[in-house]
């Protein structure tokens, strides 16, 4: 990014691999970085205690493991792996602007970021697909678990591919006595070269899964907001049902468009940086930075906090995770909500039809398929 540059577009991180000064032209007043530090610290316990709260939630309890809550699963795990191996080294870096992680540490941050930002908004958009399908086209053959963990491992096999060309051009450098990670890009094209995978990566991590999750949540929008039921149907199951639908698409929204933002300043940041290399030389780029950086990390940690509030079967979970708590009591209904009960479900099998209804909960979903296509899978 230029020989001022404070940090490189992917995560940075290498360690000490040669005699170092501690002292950079971007070193800052003790105040000030505890200040950060503190920032930096909350951010990382919340995401990693809530990410790991929800993958539990799920994988514990028979009921929460459907197709839908494996792609949060892996939501999770991105979310968390990037809060508890990204964020805290490459805030010691930006915050320094000397590197004190080794080589081998230097590939692997510039290669995780973007793969865990792939795997992260993907498995959103994977859980958008999943509610059209079930929403929009409920007689068509739902995703199996065989088929979700086959998405699921292409999810982080094209994310490694996308975030290659990073790893291989991470470079430890010595610039004035101070280590450096660096993406060092190939000379001859070195500008064009930044500036073209930095579009390519924003439009395929950014701009187009997030087209796509509009287009597919608009249309869900549509057809669960004009949906009317008959008279006699206005009440009971099939109200509670249809509740459910809008309140997860408007949970789904949310953690979407928190994403959005949280890291829409992010990427603007490095578009600059590839236009106008010479901003990286400014003393106020290590604050802009670290304040940007602490907001698209930040969105790491508020899929918990939003599942919390508006899903109570996620909110039972979390009073049982927390029960330890003195402020925390779980009640029977909160057990109640992750035990399979069989008696929830309610079958009706006429001309070869089949109908079920989940009425226990907001990832609930209503479906009705042909009696040949089997079971729905899922909610």
């Amino acid at each position: 990014m230029g020989a001022c540059a404070l940090l490189t577009d992917a995560n940075i991180s290498s360690g000490l691999e040669s005699n170092t000064t501690d002292i950079t032209a971007f070193s800052m007043p003790g105040w000030q970085l505890s200040l950060w530090a503190t920032a930096y610290l909350a951010l990382v316990l919340v995401a990693v205690t809530g990410n790991t709260t929800v993958v539990w939630i799920i994988l514990a309890h028979p009921r929460m493991r459907t197709v839908t809550n494996y792609f949060i699963v892996n939501l999770a795990l991105a979310d968390l792996c990037m809060a508890a191996f990204n964020t805290p080294f490459n805030f010691v870096y930006a915050s320094h602007n000397v590197w004190y992680f080794g080589r081998v540490f230097c590939h692997f941050q510039n290669l995780f970021p973007i793969t865990a930002m792939f795997v992260s908004i993907y498995s959103m958009t994977a859980i958008a697909a999943d509610r059209y399908m079930a929403i929009v086209h409920p007689f068509r053959p739902r995703l199996s678990a065989p088929s979700t963990k086959a998405v699921i491992a292409g999810i982080w096999l094209v994310a490694l591919a996308l975030a290659f060309p990073q790893c291989f051009y991470s470079a430890i450098t010595v610039d004035e006595g101070a280590t450096k990670c660096v993406v060092a890009w190939p000379e001859d094209s070195r500008g064009k070269s930044l500036l073209q995978y930095h579009l390519v990566v924003i439009a395929l991590i950014y701009l187009l899964p997030l087209l796509v999750m509009f287009i597919t949540y608009s249309i869900i929008g549509l057809t669960l907001w004009r949906h009317a039921l008959p008279r006699h149907q206005v009440h009971g199951a099939n109200l509670r049902h249809l509740q459910a639908k809008k309140k997860f698409v408007k949970t789904m929204v949310l953690v979407v468009v928190a994403f959005a933002v949280c890291w829409l300043p992010y990427h603007l940041y490095f578009i600059l940086g590839s236009l106008q290399e010479d901003i990286y030389c400014h003393k106020f780029i290590q604050q802009v930075y670290l304040a940007l950086f602490w907001l698209a990390m930040s969105s790491t940690m508020y899929n918990p906090i939003i599942y919390c509030s508006l899903n109570h079967r996620f909110r039972s979970g979390f009073r049982l995770a927390f029960r330890c708590c003195p402020w925390v009591t779980p009640t029977e209904e909160d057990k109640l909500e992750l035990t399979p009960t069989p008696s929830l479900s309610m079958r009706v099998n006429r001309c070869h039809t089949k109908e079920i209804l989940f009425t226990a909960g907001d990832m609930a979903t209503s479906e009705v398929t042909n009696g040949k296509a089997g079971c729905p899978r899922g909610e």
